[in-house]
């Protein structure tokens, strides 16, 4: 088999990027280790920034999104029983964000890439990558019981935090930087109405909590735990009446209960590796960075990946511009930092780290500082519906 651009990953970042390219005429294969039903089955971040909204417009990957989507104006932060409203519109000079489920996101790119004629190879066992440091990289796999060798111009690696494509980066050239938090979050997901309007995100002295949602009859609740806690420990009723102890009276008393479709515990990291190109292997999302969940971060940014990965490419093919390969890294991590920045932060001052009580004064008056000055409402509102994507020049 040959291709132009092998991307290993069949998730939303591999999926953009196909769909992008092959609105440009550059040929692409996707190759993934899982069934499509376990792909959809991961229940992830529901919050798009600006940039990949327009990015999924830009791939005819939006209609559905468009017509049920819900756009955000704003967000509230809660302490102290307390609820205050960050304006995206005012302090974000009009921007918004979609909440719209990464379930749904990676449904439609599936579609439109079905629809196209596009080639995605699932259930690809023994996936290898060889001589990404050539001019004719390779991919080696396995499929019903046959091994394919499939030839390339350029890998993207977009098959997240444990995939192969990391890994086969030389030991001598990788860096890696790595923050473990001390906590989880236990997240359920409810067939009932979302609390408020808006999301919200809570500092309470148990511990932080989140009411976020995916559709007018769907919401997504979170609270943090101990590392230690099992999922089993967790009946419906212990979550709720935990939530509503997290959250100020106004949203508890509006709160609709009702049985968890799903529950789970995810762990917290920050986690970035440098750099995020090896010879013709390009890092995507996942695979080079993460990011805690406080900051809506995680899927976006492996959205700006595609973006500068995709612009680049198109130049390269298009105008003959192999210089900019070496770029990739550079205008990608700076705005990665920046997001890490901005997730660690959130999660810095949302979260219950001990029982050191100044460390709780600090974070009540960190957001009552950001909360009433405009200058802090207008750093909150520019991260949170997202950075400007860096123009490939």
């Amino acid at each position: 088999m040959k291709t132009q651009v092998a991307i290993i990953g069949a998730g939303p970042s591999g999926l953009l990027l196909g769909q992008l390219l092959h609105h440009q005429g550059i040929d692409t294969v996707i190759l993934e280790r899982r069934t499509p039903e376990y792909v959809l089955g991961r229940i992830r971040a529901g919050v798009l920034e600006q940039g990949m909204v327009d990015l999924l417009r830009e791939a005819k990957a939006s209609e559905r999104m468009d017509r049920e989507g819900h756009v955000h104006e704003g967000v509230y932060l809660a302490y102290n029983n307390q609820m205050h409203r960050v304006d995206f519109k005012k302090y974000a000079k009009g921007q918004t964000v979609m909440v719209y489920g990464q379930t749904e996101v990676t449904q439609d790119l599936m579609d439109a890439r079905k629809r196209e004629g596009g080639v995605s190879i699932y259930e690809a066992e023994d996936v290898q990558l060889h001589d990404i440091y050539s001019d004719k990289p390779r991919v080696t796999f396995v499929k019903d019981g046959q091994k394919v060798e499939l030839e390339c111009d350029y890998i993207a690696g977009c098959d997240g935090f444990h995939g192969v494509s990391r890994q086969t980066a030389p030991k001598d050239k990788i860096k890696t930087f790595e923050r473990v938090y001390p906590f989880g979050w236990l997240g359920i997901l409810s067939e009932t109405p979302p609390v408020y309007e808006e999301l919200i995100y809570a500092n309470h002295e148990r511990g932080f909590a989140l009411c976020s949602q995916r559709s007018d009859v769907l919401s997504r609740y979170y609270v943090q735990v101990g590392l230690d806690e099992k999922i089993e420990d967790w009946s419906d009723d212990r979550f709720w009446d935990e939530l509503i102890t997290r959250i100020p009276k106004v949203a508890a008393d509006r709160l609709v209960t009702g049985p968890s479709i799903e529950k789970s515990i995810a762990p917290l990291r920050s986690f970035v590796t440098e750099p995020m190109r090896y010879g013709n292997m390009f890092l995507v999302g996942d695979a080079a960075h993460i990011v805690p969940p406080t900051g809506a971060k995680g899927l976006n940014l492996a959205a700006s990946d595609v973006s500068t990965l995709y612009r680049i490419l198109v130049k390269v093919y298009k105008e003959n511009r192999i210089d900019l390969l070496d770029k990739y890294s550079e205008i990608a991590l700076r705005r990665i930092w920046k997001a890490e920045r901005f997730s660690w932060w959130m999660t810095s001052m949302l979260h219950k780290f001990n029982d050191d009580d100044f460390g709780q004064r600090i974070q009540i008056a960190e957001l009552e500082y950001y909360t009433s000055s405009e200058a802090g409402l207008t750093n909150i509102a520019e991260n949170y519906v997202g950075l400007p994507y860096e123009p490939i020049e």
